[in-house]
């Protein structure tokens, strides 16, 4: 029998801890802490993903790959237009279609979709639609209009197949193949049905699941380009669920047999499916994206909203970013400013039952009230730096006076620091207590001013102008190089501008949700942007994230809120108190990006 070293061609170690690098994939140690064997296996496993801009639920059509994927159509309810774009981390708007559907097919890559038939207004439609990247144009019609069909394929070489229509109801078994500019006659299904799923090329197909007359279809079916033939079965029978990959490589998930809904997962190799990881969520009428290995699934029912899980295959253990329940503050509060990390955050001023000058300082865990408080209470004030060097700037004073003074916090007391050229309120600030930013603001008048000014731990000096005015946004980075995104000038702003130090430039990618009293964290190049309000009473939990270039969305909080402090980076986020539209909050919750860890695994004899 060949040793364990002739065959991976090193021995087993003997480590206090286990590796962290990719080499360790198959290698076997011996962990001595532990007392165990172990090693690194592969494994599949579905994640959670960042939730779509709308609030389109069923009936969306999927297309492209996990890292760069379409979703458009659905139903909110009725036929809708809306593309969405997602970039491996979120979803961002995309081009409406030009004929509003539901139920539709899709097939094709993120710059070079295509999507045809589904549910129009008022009725079924026939219309194929082109996707660029950037918009949707028109093509040539389909023979047969219907909705609950499969798609597959690219751009120039797609498949449709199966669906159905009403009146009198009529469970579709053909095919039609398009190849760039027009369709034609395929092969006919075995079966006709509707609610199946697609994966695969034009010349190598694959068609499963759906539903016939009486019967909730297990059967697969493989296209070779001109006709269909007999696959293996899934091991359960289900319509209305979602597909990926290829014919030799497919992936079947979500679905239904009335009344229930699915979260099961199979995978097929080409001649037979097996059972593998359940989705997080049990769904129906879902579009699914990628390839058997890396896949998406979008939205679908009973749930609401735009639900994103994403199936990995991999050596690695992958957590979806979320946002989790931290320690409450000790004083509710809101318009206070905030500074510093995660796990080392200082929140102050603001708003509780009176204007408040209160500090608090948290640990990762919980916040304790510091003995020092700031010597000007104030709402509406610019923060920025860490715990134990933060700058408060700005804000206003009872009963409603802008004032300019500045305070610096290192820890323990407030002390007087420079003062504003510009009293102002609503102003954002940016990087640290000796390079720091205020930027933009209000008077009572109200007035927005565009005024960017820089410190240097001593006194502030003016800086580059924002393009457009406006206050309350969400600010990230450092003195030469921020990210400001939204804020209010009389309506809630999208508008997002970069500062090189020098001057201030228009971003072409709006933020996806236009909104005020807004908090950021992170840097020029990968920023959020945490709740806020986008217009009288509507509090939002939306977050989005900056990649440097687009805005797309990320995991919702838990609570809605504007006016809370924020502070943090991009993958350790926090936000803290806040105004609900009815109470000032105590609530603090903590973001965390996506993390990887090797899939180790014990080895037992059992």
């Amino acid at each position: 029998m060949s040793e364990y070293k002739n065959i991976k061609g090193k021995t087993v170690q003997s480590l206090g801890t286990d590796p962290s690098d990719t080499g360790a994939e198959g290698q076997l140690w011996y962990n001595s802490a532990a007392g165990a064997f172990k090693s690194v296996v592969i494994g599949e496993a579905w994640s959670s993903a960042s939730n779509t801009n709308i609030t389109t639920s069923a009936g969306r059509a999927g297309a492209g790959t996990q890292t760069a994927a379409l979703a458009f159509g659905g139903n909110d309810p009725g036929p809708v237009t809306t593309t969405e774009e997602y970039n491996g981390s979120g979803w961002v708007l995309g081009g409406n279609l030009n004929t509003a559907r539901l139920a539709a097919a899709g097939a094709g890559t993120q710059t070079a979709g295509l999507a045809f038939a589904g549910g129009g207004a008022p009725g079924l439609t026939t219309n194929t639609e082109e996707y660029d990247g950037t918009s949707w144009s028109e093509q040539n019609n389909m023979g047969t209009a219907r909705y609950e069909l499969a798609g597959a394929g690219l751009q120039t070489a797609a498949l449709a197949f199966g669906g159905v229509t009403p009146s009198p109801i009529t469970y579709h078994d053909n095919t039609e193949e398009y190849d760039g500019s027009s369709w034609t006659t395929g092969g006919a299904l075995a079966t006709g049905r509707y609610g199946i799923a697609g994966a695969g090329t034009q010349t190598a197909g694959l068609g499963f699941g759906g539903y016939s007359p009486g019967i909730m279809q297990s059967a697969t079916e493989e296209y070779d380009g001109s006709a269909w033939t007999a696959g293996g079965s899934l091991a359960t029978g289900k319509y209305q669920l979602a597909g990926a990959g290829l014919q030799t490589a497919g992936l079947a998930f979500g679905g239904s047999p009335p009344p229930s809904t699915l979260a099961t997962t199979e995978k097929y190799d080409g001649s037979s499916w097996t059972i593998t990881s359940n989705m997080g969520t049990a769904r129906r009428k879902l579009a699914g994206a990628g390839i058997q290995t890396a896949a998406l699934a979008v939205a679908g029912i009973p749930i609401g909203g735009g639900l994103t899980e994403e199936f990995t295959k991999s050596i690695n253990v992958i957590t979806g970013a979320a946002w989790a329940s931290g320690g409450n503050v000790n004083t509710a509060r809101r318009q206070g400013a905030g500074a510093g990390t995660q796990t080392a955050t200082v929140i102050y001023g603001g708003f509780s039952t009176a204007f408040s000058g209160a500090t608090e300082e948290y640990n990762g865990s919980a916040w304790t009230t510091s003995p020092a408080s700031l010597s000007t209470a104030r709402i509406s004030l610019g923060g920025f730096g860490i715990q134990t060097a933060a700058v408060a700037a700005g804000g206003r004073t009872p009963p409603s006076t802008d004032v300019g003074n500045t305070e610096e916090y290192n820890g323990s007391a407030w002390t007087a620091g420079g003062t504003l050229l510009q009293a102002r309120d609503g102003g954002t600030g940016a990087g640290i207590l000796t390079a720091g930013l205020n930027i933009s603001g209000e008077s009572p008048t109200p007035n927005a001013y565009s005024n960017t000014e820089e410190y240097d731990g001593t006194s502030w000096t003016a800086g580059g102008a924002l393009n457009t005015a406006r206050y309350d946004g969400a600010a990230a980075g450092t003195q030469t190089a921020t990210i400001y995104g939204a804020g209010i000038d009389g309506t809630a702003k999208s508008n997002t501008e970069s500062y090189n130090g020098t001057a201030w430039t228009e971003e072409s990618s709006p933020v996806v949700t236009a909104r005020y009293a807004v908090r950021g964290a992170g840097s020029q190049t990968s920023a959020l942007a945490m709740l806020g309000r986008n217009g009288p009473g509507a509090y939002v939990a939306l977050t989005e994230n900056w990649d440097g270039s687009v805005w797309s969305s990320a995991p919702t909080a838990a609570t809605a809120r504007q006016a809370q402090s924020g502070a943090g980076t991009y993958s350790a986020a926090i936000v803290a108190s806040g105004y609900t539209g009815t109470a000032n909050t105590t609530s603090t919750e903590e973001f965390t990006g996506v993390t990887s860890a090797l899939n180790v695994k014990t080895l037992t004899t059992s």
